[in-house]
C-alpha cells in the first residue's frame, strides 16, 4: 500500500499538493508476467470463480475434517498466492478451518482489470461462492489493502465473523499517515473519488457479526491509531481489539501469543 510518489514530492521544494489515484494502491501485474513456480498445497484443491464482467478468479481451498468455519482471506496490494500461500496458508489453517485464498483479479492467476469497483464485486462474488457451499459459516480475514476489501464484504452480507488485520479508515488518512508530521500542514491532497468513497469506519458502522481487529505497534505503514478507529466504530459488543507490540505491518500471525487469540476468536464464532 505504499504510495512511491510521496517521498519524491516531499523531497521537491514547494510541493504543495499531491495527486493520488486508484494505480498508487493497485499495482497489477504487467501483461505477459510469467509465474516462475505453481504453488500446490497438500489437501487444497484449485477453485476457479467468474467475475460478473467474465473475469476469471482463481485461488485455492483447503478444506479439513471436523472444520466448523471457513475463512476467505485477502491478502495484502502485492499479495501473489503462488508467493504468499505457503507462508499464509499454514498460518490461517492453523485454527482448524478451511481456507480459501484467490489472487486479486490482473494478479497472478486470475485475468481482468482492477479498480476499487470491480475488486468490490469481485470480492462479493467469491463470499457468495463460498457462502453457498459452506451456507452460513464463512469468516471475511482481509490483510492491509485486503481489509478494506473484507470490510466490504461484511457490511453487505451475512458472513459468519470477520477479521481486520493492519488496517485503516481511508485512503486520505492513509495518505497524511504516510507524510512527514513536519510536511502535512503544507500539503494537501487531491484524491481521486473513487478512493475517497471507501472508508472503513463507515463500513464498520454496519457490521453485523464478531470482529477481530488486529494492530501491529511497530507497523509505519498502517499505524495501529488508524484501526484503532476502525475498531471504535464497530456498533457491536462482540468485537475484539488485539494489539501486537512488537509487530510490523505484515507477518502479525507469527507473533508470539497471535495464533492463540486468533484461533480463540475463530473458535467462538
Amino acid at each position: 500500500m505504499r504510495i512511491r510518489m510521496l517521498a519524491v514530492c516531499m523531497a521537491l521544494t514547494g510541493c504543495a499538493q499531491i495527486s493520488v489515484n486508484e494505480r498508487h494502491f493497485i499495482r497489477p501485474d504487467a501483461p505477459g508476467t510469467v509465474v516462475d513456480q505453481r504453488y500446490s498445497a497438500p489437501a487444497a484443491s484449485e477453485l476457479g470463480i467468474a467475475g460478473k464482467d467474465g473475469a476469471q478468479l482463481n485461488g485455492i481451498l483447503l478444506e479439513q475434517a471436523g472444520a466448523r468455519s471457513t475463512v476467505l482471506y485477502f491478502g495484502g496490494n502485492m499479495f501473489h498466492l503462488d508467493q504468499h500461500a505457503k507462508d499464509a496458508l499454514p498460518l490461517l489453517a492453523a485454527c482448524g478451518t478451511n481456507v480459501a485464498m484467490f489472487d486479486y483479479r490482473g494478479y497472478g492467476r486470475s485475468s481482468g482489470k482492477p479498480t476499487v469497483e470491480t475488486m468490490q464485486a469481485d470480492a462479493l462474488a467469491l463470499f457468495d461462492a463460498l457462502d453457498a457451499r459452506f451456507p452460513g459459516r464463512v469468516i471475511v480475514h482481509g490483510q492491509s489493502l485486503g481489509s478494506f476489501i473484507a470490510a466490504h464484504v461484511a457490511q453487505a452480507r451475512p458472513v459468519l465473523g470477520t477479521v481486520l488485520e493492519t488496517t485503516a479508515t481511508s485512503a486520505d488518512d492513509l495518505v497524511h499517515a504516510n507524510i512527514p508530521w513536519y510536511a502535512r500542514p503544507f500539503v494537501r491532497i487531491d484524491m481521486e473519488a473513487s478512493l475517497r468513497q471507501v472508508d472503513n469506519r463507515v463500513a464498520a458502522a454496519r457490521f453485523r457479526s464478531a470482529t477481530l481487529v488486529i494492530a501491529a505497534g511497530q507497523d509505519k505503514m498502517t499505524p495501529p491509531g488508524l484501526g484503532r478507529k476502525v475498531f471504535d466504530a464497530i456498533q457491536r459488543p462482540d468485537k475484539q481489539f488485539l494489539l501486537l507490540d512488537q509487530a510490523g505491518h505484515n507477518g502479525t500471525l507469527r507473533t508470539q501469543g497471535a495464533s492463540a487469540a486468533y484461533c480463540g476468536f475463530i473458535d467462538k464464532l
